[in-house]
């Protein structure tokens, strides 16, 4: 009798065993794609961004899942920081972030982190905070690019400037680093005072550019490593006052505005540095899904290039 006894205990905890086993693998399933809520935050509400949402929405689409682009109101880090706690109250189950400023939002990227909501960078990073990883443009190599070709075109001689966005941003501060080391191996090029904030607002940049140019005569060079930088000097270039320093003032963009784009076929800027702001936002949404879903992910840097466009190639080159 003790006998049969302990086979029915025996397999009454087998039995428990494997339902045990079978809640913990129903509890650990991979949510359905539409049960997904993946969210994407720019810096702010420019043309730049507006194909990082193209990307996202698309990629977002084929997935299946839920969707969110949520445009701050301006480059304030705190506003950001409010967008990522009202995310993280509603429990979203992906984000990606833009950042203003790196560190203003290391606290609430922690906090999401912590409630089990994924979190990675795009376009500019917050590297010291718990984010996952950053998906981008390799700032300080795209930087040192246009230092190089800027300073191959001025034959290794000249006074140049830099024209930014917000001062205070990350991935901004990297390109400038990125062209000051190119610059570096030139000794004869000579950087004239620091970076002229613009915070991305184009009438700003065209009052920094004309500054800049009648503050310096003999300036031979501006660096625009933000989106508004080349539309604001191709502008101020084509004004009478400033007519006669095209071409004897070149000007290095970033990004494909198409100001930006009709100043490069106009002969104003000579070149601007044209990042893949589509495949961010497409590679963003990816990412965070297969976070989510428990695939295999590499939680590292995914460099998304960019390319050096001019006249020449102003018609051919691509986003994605």
């Amino acid at each position: 009798m003790k006998f049969k006894n302990a086979k029915v205990v025996v397999f009454v905890l087998m039995m428990a065993l494997m339902a045990s086993v079978s809640m913990i693998g129903i509890a650990q399933a991979a949510p359905a794609a539409k049960d997904i809520t993946i969210v994407l935050i720019p810096k702010v509400g420019v043309p730049f961004f507006d194909d990082c949402n193209t990307g996202g929405k698309t990629k977002a689409a084929e997935l299946g899942v839920k969707y969110e682009w949520v445009v701050p109101e301006n480059t304030q880090g705190s506003t950001q920081v409010r967008i990522l706690e009202d995310l993280i109250a509603r429990h979203v189950d992906g984000i990606a972030i833009s950042v203003n400023e790196p560190a203003s939002v290391e606290s609430p990227i922690k906090a999401a982190i912590a409630a089990g909501i994924k979190v990675i960078t795009f376009d500019a990073d917050s590297a010291n905070s718990e984010r996952l990883f950053y998906i981008g443009t390799s700032n300080k190599q795209a930087g040192f690019d246009m230092g190089k070709a800027a300073a191959e075109q001025l034959k290794g001689k000249g006074k140049v400037a830099f024209v930014t966005g917000q001062l205070g941003a990350l991935n901004l501060n990297e390109r400038i680093a990125g062209v000051k080391e190119a610059l570096a191996e030139y000794p004869g090029i000579t950087v004239i005072g620091d970076p002229q904030g613009t915070d991305d607002d184009l009438a700003t940049a065209v009052s920094k550019c004309e500054d800049l140019l009648r503050a310096n005569p003999d300036l031979d060079c501006v660096f625009g490593t933000s989106q508004v930088g080349g539309p604001a000097m191709a502008k101020v270039l084509e004004s009478q006052e400033f007519a006669d320093r095209k071409g004897k003032c070149l000007v290095y963009a970033f990004d494909d505005l198409v100001d930006t784009m009709k100043g490069i076929s106009d002969g104003y800027i000579s070149a601007t540095m044209v990042q893949r702001p589509v495949r961010m936002g497409s590679l963003s949404v990816q990412n965070l899904y297969d976070l989510i879903v428990g695939n295999n992910v590499k939680l590292e840097t995914i460099d998304t290039g960019c390319t050096v466009v001019t006249k020449a190639n102003s018609t051919s080159y691509s986003k994605d």
